[in-house]
C-alpha cells in the first residue's frame, strides 16, 4: 500500500520579463500615478522564436503572394458515447517539505548570488524601531512635485534659462541697465523677458500646485497597520518599515509588502495593476504556507526578512524570510507593490519592506522624457547663424564709429549733435566721452542692444501659444473620439506636434496595435485531424456551455464558435482513441494556465450568472472559453487544485506544480493529479518549442499532419499553440518532484534551477493537437495603413509571430500587396545573410532602375513599378544586428516601401529601431513662426542703416515702447492665430491624396533655400522702408521720431500684409486679428506721442497732417511687397507644387462637375544622417 503524498502548493517555474511590444514611446506620467510593466509575456504563437521549418538558409525574391489555400483534412474516425469517472488515489509514498509559488527573473540576474549583509535590508516583523534604528530607511510619504515654496524661484529660473536665447535676452537687459549703454529706457529693456519668465513660472506653479494637491490626497489616505496587538487606521504617509498593514478588499497597496497571510486557507491573493500599468486582468501573489495560519491580533508575529536594497527591478524580488527557526525563500509572487488593488480576497496582511520613494513603483518614477522637435533643432542652428550675423553687423558698426572718431577727432569738441565738451563750466570737461576705445567698445555693446531684435523673444511666447493651440484642436477633433472607449486623443507633449507632419518610418508591433488583442478561438487540429474543414467564421454556431453552482446556471462570459463534429466528440468520453485524445486536448487547454475563474452577475438575465476567466494573457482566456464551449469548464482554482465541470461531472485535479512561461523555454506546462490515479504533465507553447520535445517516432503521422495545419492556419493569420502532454510514472514524480522543490527554495540561482527542472520533465511528449486563434485587425487599419504608403511613409512591423501568420495579416491589412516585389530572408549563419543581403541589394538596384525607366518612358509595367517589401526573420537578424552587416541591411530596408520583420525578440525590436534612428536624416516639415522673425528682420534692417546715417551713434528713431510692443500688441496675434486656425485643405481632400503628405518630406514648406530667399526678400522690404521715407522728406523739417513712427507703421502693415498673402482659407478671424492688428498699432502710436515725457510728442500727428505721409506709406507697400507678389504668382501658375494643385482641385474641380486626376511629385527619399 502506498502512503499518501501531501499535496504541494501552487509552484510556477520564473517569469523572464518579456513583451510583444517592446517598442519607444512618448510615455507621461501622471501627477501621482506611475505607470510600469508588471505583464506577463503572452502565449503567442511562436513569440519571440524561430521555426525549424525556416531554418534552413534562404533567400526568396518573389512577385506574388503566397498561396493561402487551406489542406486537405483527413478523415474522421467514429466518435464513442461512455464517459468515465474516476476517483483519487494515494500518490507518493515520502514525506515532502512543502514549498509556495517562486522564481525570480532571470532577466536581472539578482537570484544568482548571495544577498550579503551589505547590500541586504533586514526587516524585522512587526518593530518598525528596530528595523530602522539606524534611520536609513524613507517614509511612506512620497513627493512628485518638483518645488517648495523656498526652492520654487531659484529652481525654476535655472530650469527656463537653460534656453540659451533666454541667458542672450537677459545679457541684453543687464547691458541695458549701464548708463553708458543705456539705449532703450531700463524698464523697456527689461519688461519682455521679465514677462516671460513670468508668464511661464505662473504656468509651472499652477502644473506644481496641482502635484502638491495630488500628493496630499495620496499621503493622507488611510490604512489599517497593526499598533498594540490591534489594526488602528493609520495615515500613508506615517507607515513605516516592518510594520503589518491589512488590506481588504478592492484597497490600494500603500507600500510595497511582503504577504502573510490571506483569507483564502491556500494564501493566494488576486491584485489588479491597472494603477501601474494599465492592465486589468488579475495577477496572482501567494503568502508562505508557514506564515498562512498566524494572526496578529491574537499571536505575536515575530521573524526577520533579509531582503536586496530598493531598486528598479520590478520583475523580481529577492529575500529570505526566518520564521520559527526556518529560513524561506521569498520571490517575486511573494511581495505585492504600491499603487496595486486588492481583488476577489476579503483581505491580505503583509509586512512593508519598502516605502514612499524607495518602492519599485516609485523608483521607476521618471518623468516623461524630454522632447526636442525638429523645429527647435533647426531653430537653435538658425540662431546661432543669426548670433553671428548679428555680432558681424556689430563688429562693422563698431568699426566705422572707431574710423569716423578718428577722422574727426579735431572737431568732436563743437561738432553739433556730437560735442564732446561740456562748456558749462569754468573748466570744459569731457562730457560722457571715455576715450577712443572705450568708445569703440561701447557702441559695439550698444549695437548688441539696439540690434537685439534679431533674436525676438516673442518667437518662443509665440511658438507655446501656437502649440498649445493646436493640441486644443486635436483633441476637441470629434473625428479623432472614439465612441466605445469613451476617449479623445491625447496630446501629451505639447513642444512635438509639428513633428507630426514629418514621419518618415513608422515601426510597429502587430499584437495589440493592428489587430485589437481581443483573442477569439477559431478551429482546432486534434490527433491529426483539422476541425475548420475552411468553415471557421461562416458555418460553425456558438455555443456556450452552462453549469449548475449554488442553484444557478453559470456560463461562460464569452461565447465561442465551435465545430459541430468535434463538439459531439468531445462529449462521448474516453472510449476511443479519438475521443480519448479529445478529452486529453481539452482538459490541457482547461488546466494548463493560471487563469483565475470569477463568477459574475449576468445583466441580462438576473436568474443566471457569467464565468469570467480573468488571466494575464488574452491567449489563455481564449482556450479557456474555448475548453468550456465544449464542455470542460473551469469553475474553481485554488494554489493546490482546480475543479473542471467536464460535461456535468466535477472532476478534482491536484495541481503538483506549474511550469510557466518563459522567453527561453517557449511553454509552459503543468503537473496534476488525476481523479484515475495517474500523474500527467500537459504542456502547450510555441511549434519550435514543442516539436523539439515531442516523440516523432511515437506518432509521426500524426506529427506531419499537425505540421501541415499548422501551416494553413498561419497562412490564415491566426496564432498557433501546439498540446502535448505525456504520463509520469512514480519515479519520475518523485525526481521531479524532489528536483523542484530543491529548486523553488534555492536562494542561488533558482530561476536557471527551475528552468532545468521545467526541462527535464517536459520531454517525450505525446502530441495531442494544436489551437487556433484569431486576433481580428482593429477597425480601419487597411485604410490606414495604405493611406500610410501612399503617402511615402516607410511602415515596419515587428512582430514575434510565424513567417507565415504575419504574411497573412500584412496582406489583410493592406500592408503587402499582389504588386508587390518581396525579398525574403531567412538564414541561420553570417555568411549566408552577407550572401542573401548582396543579392537582395543588387536586385533592389534593378528594379530601382527599372522604375525609373518607366517613369521615364511612360511605361506602365505594374512589376516594375510597383513597391519592394522586405521579410527577414529574427533568426537572420540575430546575425545582421551589431555587425557591419547593419548598414547593408540597412541600405536595403531604405529601398523598401514595406519591412516585414519576423520571429523577432523585444531587445532585437528595440536593435531595429536603433539600426534606422542611427542613419536616417532629421525630419523635415517645419511649421515655423516665419512671418514674425521676417518682421522683426525689416524692423532690424531699417535701424542698421539709420545707424549708418547717425554717425554711427546707435541713436534709435523708434520709440523704445513701440519697439517692445511691436512683439506684444503689433504682430503676435496674427502670426499665432493664423498658425492655429489655417489649413491648406480640406479633411476628405487630404484622406482622398495621401501624396500630399511628401510636401514635408521634400521640405518644401522650409528649407534653407526658402530662408534665404525670404532673407534677401527682407534685404529689399527693409531698403524700401528706410530710404522712400528718407527720400521723400530729406528736404523737409520732419524731426527723426517723425520717421521713425513713420518707418514702424510701414514694418507692421507689410508684416500683416506678408501674412496676409500666405493665408489660404479666409475668414472673419483672420480679417479681425490682421487689420485690427494695423488698427492698433496706429492707435499705440498714437497714445505714445501723446505723452509729453517721450521723446517726439506730438510728432504723428504733425506727419499725419500732410499728404506725404500717406503717399509715402502706400509707396512702401506697393514697392515693397511687388517682388514678391510677382514671383508668387509665376511659380504658383507655371511650377505649382502638389498643395496648389490639390487647392485648385477643390476650388474648382465640383463646380465643373468633372473628373480631375491630380498628378502628385515623387517622394523622394531623405538624405541619410552623416
Amino acid at each position: 500500500m502506498v502512503t499518501e503524498r501531501p499535496r504541494p502548493l501552487l509552484i510556477p517555474s520564473p517569469r523572464t520579463p518579456s513583451s510583444a511590444k517592446d517598442l519607444p514611446s512618448l510615455p507621461v506620467l501622471s501627477n501621482s500615478v506611475v505607470k510600469v510593466n508588471l505583464d506577463n509575456p503572452s502565449l503567442a504563437s511562436g513569440m519571440d522564436s524561430s521555426n525549424p521549418i525556416e531554418s534552413s538558409s534562404s533567400c526568396e525574391i518573389s512577385f506574388k503572394s503566397a498561396s493561402r489555400s487551406l489542406s486537405s483534412n483527413p478523415s474522421r474516425a467514429s466518435r464513442g458515447n461512455s464517459v468515465r469517472t474516476g476517483s483519487f488515489r494515494d500518490l507518493g509514498s515520502r514525506p515532502v517539505r512543502l514549498g509556495s509559488r517562486g522564481g525570480d527573473s532571470e532577466m536581472f540576474s539578482a537570484s544568482q548570488k548571495e544577498i550579503s549583509d551589505e547590500d541586504a535590508r533586514l526587516v524585522y516583523l512587526d518593530d518598525p524601531a528596530k528595523s530602522d534604528e539606524r534611520f536609513e530607511f524613507a517614509g511612506n510619504s512620497i513627493r512628485t512635485s518638483k518645488y517648495s515654496i523656498i526652492s520654487f524661484i531659484p529652481r525654476n529660473l535655472f530650469e527656463q534659462f537653460h534656453r540659451v536665447a533666454y541667458i542672450y535676452f537677459l545679457i541684453i537687459a543687464v547691458l541695458n541697465q549701464l548708463p553708458q549703454l543705456a539705449v532703450f529706457g531700463r524698464g523697456a529693456s527689461i519688461l519682455p523677458l521679465a514677462f516671460v519668465l513670468l508668464v511661464t513660472a505662473v504656468k509651472d506653479a499652477y502644473e506644481d500646485w496641482r502635484r502638491h494637491m495630488s500628493d496630499r490626497i495620496e499621503n493622507n489616505r488611510l490604512a489599517w497597520v497593526l499598533v498594540n496587538d490591534q489594526f488602528q487606521q493609520k495615515k500613508w504617509k506615517d507607515i513605516q518599515v516592518g510594520e503589518i498593514i491589512k488590506i481588504q478588499a478592492n484597497d490600494t497597496l500603500p507600500c510595497d509588502m511582503v504577504l502573510l497571510s490571506t483569507s483564502d486557507s491556500t494564501g493566494v491573493a488576486y491584485v489588479q495593476t491597472i494603477n501601474l500599468d494599465g492592465e486589468s486582468n488579475l495577477k496572482t501573489r501567494y503568502a508562505k504556507q508557514d506564515t498562512l495560519s498566524k494572526i496578529p491580533e491574537k499571536e505575536k508575529i515575530s521573524g526577520l526578512i533579509k531582503c536586496e536594497k530598493p531598486n528598479r527591478n520590478i520583475y523580481g524580488f529577492q529575500a529570505n524570510m526566518d520564521v520559527d527557526g526556518k529560513r524561506l525563500s521569498l520571490g517575486p509572487s511573494n511581495i505585492i507593490l504600491r499603487g496595486c488593488e486588492l481583488k476577489n480576497t476579503v483581505w491580505a496582511i503583509g509586512v512593508a519592506v519598502y516605502c514612499g520613494r524607495e518602492t519599485k513603483a516609485m523608483l521607476n518614477s521618471s518623468g516623461a522624457p524630454s522632447k526636442r522637435s525638429w523645429l527647435e533643432s533647426r531653430m537653435n542652428s538658425e540662431i546661432i547663424v543669426l548670433s553671428v550675423f548679428l555680432i558681424a553687423l556689430c563688429t562693422v558698426v563698431s568699426v566705422s564709429a572707431a574710423v569716423w572718431l578718428r577722422r574727426h577727432r579735431d572737431e568732436l569738441d563743437t561738432m553739433p549733435f556730437y560735442r564732446r565738451k561740456d562748456f558749462s563750466d569754468r573748466e570744459p570737461e569731457n562730457y560722457k566721452y571715455y576715450g577712443w576705445v572705450a568708445e569703440i567698445l561701447f557702441t559695439f555693446l550698444m549695437s548688441v542692444i539696439v540690434f537685439q531684435i534679431m533674436i525676438p523673444i516673442s518667437l518662443y511666447i509665440s511658438m507655446e501659444l501656437i502649440r498649445v493651440g493646436q493640441a486644443y484642436l486635436m483633441i476637441r477633433d470629434t473625428q479623432m473620439y472614439d465612441e466605445a472607449s469613451n476617449s479623445r486623443f491625447q496630446c501629451r507633449a505639447l513642444n512635438i506636434n509639428e513633428d507630426l507632419g514629418q514621419i518618415k518610418y513608422v515601426f510597429s508591433d502587430k499584437t495589440g496595435t493592428l489587430t485589437e488583442n481581443k483573442m477569439e478561438f477559431q478551429c482546432a487540429s486534434v490527433w491529426g485531424t483539422d476541425y475548420s474543414d475552411g468553415k471557421v467564421s461562416t458555418q460553425n454556431q456558438q455555443v456556450r456551455y452552462s453549469v449548475k453552482v449554488e442553484g444557478r446556471n453559470v456560463r461562460p462570459k464569452m461565447s465561442v464558435k465551435v465545430d459541430p463534429q468535434l463538439l459531439e466528440l468531445s462529449k462521448s468520453g474516453r472510449d476511443t482513441e479519438e475521443a480519448k485524445h479529445v478529452h486529453d486536448f481539452f482538459l490541457a487547454l482547461a488546466a494548463c494556465n493560471t487563469i483565475v475563474p470569477l463568477i459574475v452577475d449576468d445583466k441580462s438575465d438576473p436568474t443566471a450568472k457569467l464565468m469570467d476567466y480573468q488571466g494575464e494573457s488574452p491567449d489563455e482566456q481564449a482556450l479557456a472559453y474555448a475548453a468550456a464551449a465544449y464542455g470542460f469548464m473551469l469553475i474553481e482554482r485554488t494554489s493546490g487544485h482546480i475543479i473542471i465541470d467536464i460535461h456535468g461531472e466535477r472532476q478534482r485535479f491536484n495541481v503538483f506544480g506549474l511550469h510557466e512561461f518563459d522567453s527561453d523555454r517557449k511553454r509552459m506546462s503543468v503537473i496534476l493529479g488525476c481523479p484515475d490515479s495517474t500523474v500527467r504533465v500537459f504542456v502547450k507553447g510555441a511549434d519550435t518549442s514543442m516539436f523539439s520535445v515531442i516523440d516523432r517516432s511515437l506518432n509521426t503521422k500524426v506529427v506531419r499532419a499537425t505540421e501541415g495545419h499548422l501551416h494553413t492556419y498561419s497562412t490564415l493569420g491566426l496564432r498557433t499553440l501546439v498540446i502535448g502532454m505525456r504520463d509520469l510514472s512514480d519515479s519520475e514524480f518523485e525526481d521531479w518532484h524532489f528536483s523542484f522543490e530543491a529548486a523553488s527554495t534555492a536562494v542561488v540561482g533558482r530561476a536557471a534551477l527551475l528552468r532545468k527542472v521545467a526541462s527535464n520533465v517536459e520531454r517525450n511528449l505525446t502530441i495531442l493537437g494544436a489551437s487556433a486563434i484569431e486576433d481580428k485587425l482593429q477597425q480601419g487599419v487597411p485604410e490606414s495603413i495604405e493611406s500610410l504608403r501612399t503617402a511615402g511613409i516607410k511602415v515596419w512591423v515587428l512582430t514575434g509571430d510565424k513567417q507565415e501568420t504575419a504574411i497573412s495579416i500584412g496582406y489583410s491589412s493592406k500592408l503587402l500587396t499582389n504588386k508587390m516585389t518581396q525579398i525574403i530572408i531567412n538564414s541561420n549563419s553570417r555568411e549566408s545573410c552577407r550572401r542573401c543581403l548582396e543579392d537582395a541589394l543588387v536586385m533592389s538596384k534593378k528594379l530601382r532602375a527599372v522604375s525609373e525607366t518607366s517613369d521615364n518612358t511612360g511605361t506602365s509595367s505594374e512589376a516594375a513599378r510597383g513597391s519592394v517589401a522586405l521579410i527577414i526573420d529574427g533568426t537572420s537578424l540575430v546575425y545582421i544586428l551589431d555587425n557591419e552587416l547593419e548598414e547593408q541591411l540597412f541600405q536595403l530596408a531604405s529601398t523598401c516601401s514595406v519591412v516585414l520583420c519576423c520571429r523577432v525578440a523585444p531587445l532585437q525590436k528595440a536593435g531595429i529601431v536603433a539600426l534606422v534612428k542611427k542613419r536616417t536624416s532629421e525630419m523635415t516639415l517645419s511649421i515655423g513662426d516665419v512671418h514674425d522673425n521676417k518682421g522683426f528682420n525689416v524692423l532690424l534692417c531699417t535701424l542698421c542703416r539709420y545707424a549708418l546715417f547717425a554717425c554711427f551713434t546707435l541713436t534709435t528713431a523708434i520709440n523704445e515702447w513701440s519697439s517692445m510692443l511691436y512683439s506684444i500688441i503689433y504682430t503676435s496675434l496674427p502670426t499665432i492665430v493664423v498658425a492655429i486656425l489655417d489649413k491648406d485643405l480640406s479633411r476628405r481632400n487630404l484622406l482622398k491624396y495621401p501624396q500630399l503628405y511628401g510636401a514635408g518630406q521634400r521640405q518644401e514648406a522650409y528649407n534653407r533655400k526658402l530662408f534665404w530667399l525670404k532673407m534677401l526678400d527682407t534685404v529689399w522690404q527693409s531698403l524700401v522702408v528706410f530710404f522712400v521715407p528718407i527720400f521723400a522728406y530729406w528736404a523737409s523739417t520732419i524731426d527723426v521720431p517723425s520717421i521713425g513712427d513713420l518707418w514702424t507703421l510701414a514694418v507692421v502693415i507689410l508684416v500683416n500684409l506678408h501674412l496676409a498673402m500666405d493665408i489660404i482659407r479666409w475668414n472673419w478671424i483672420f480679417h479681425a486679428v490682421i487689420w485690427g492688428s494695423i488698427v492698433a498699432t496706429f492707435i499705440c502710436v498714437m497714445i505714445l506721442d501723446a505723452f509729453p515725457m517721450f521723446v517726439g510728442y506730438w510728432a504723428i500727428f504733425h506727419i499725419m497732417g500732410e499728404a506725404s505721409f500717406w503717399v509715402c506709406l502706400l509707396g512702401i507697400i506697393i514697392a515693397a511687397l511687388l517682388p514678391r507678389f510677382v514671383v508668387k504668382v509665376l511659380y504658383q501658375h507655371f511650377t505649382p507644387d502638389d498643395l496648389q494643385i490639390a487647392r485648385e482641385v477643390e476650388k474648382f474641380g465640383h463646380q465643373r462637375d468633372m473628373a480631375v486626376e491630380v498628378e502628385m511629385n515623387p517622394i523622394m527619399e531623405p538624405p541619410p544622417r552623416r
